[in-house]
């Protein structure tokens, strides 16, 4: 069983993942997590890829694979969840895209750009 599939705290506020993610359709801001963290390990075990199509999300199941629209372009990425976060940052943060998927959304030069996010199983 991976890490986290129970409650946890994170900066003194408590989260607890989901089961599932069916039906799971947000709107918010995606972040991204650079080159730098190459290999560092993520919530679920498994090291950082920047190369990889991944996400942290706070509560999604692990493998969850998403589908995030970036509301400005349109441009859309499919990624799976494998670590946990956003934490940081402020309100208003509800996913970490990895540098490769951040590239292909468009968003390298923005840092943080409103997405709609769905869970696809």
């Amino acid at each position: 069983m991976p890490p986290y599939k129970d409650s946890y705290s994170v900066y003194g506020k408590k989260y607890h993942p989901q089961d599932e993610a069916y039906g799971y359709r947000e709107r918010g801001l995606a972040s991204w997590t650079g080159k730098s963290a190459q290999g560092r390990m993520t919530a679920s075990g498994e090291p950082y890829d920047y190369r990889a199509l991944t996400c942290a999300h706070k509560t999604l199941p692990f493998d969850t694979i998403l589908r995030v629209t970036n509301i400005a372009n349109d441009r859309v990425v499919l990624v799976r969840v494998n670590d946990r976060g956003p934490f940081k940052h402020g309100k208003g943060r509800i996913i970490d895209l990895s540098w490769a998927a951040a590239k292909k959304l468009d968003m390298l030069d923005q840092g943080v750009t409103r997405v709609w996010v769905e869970a696809l199983q």
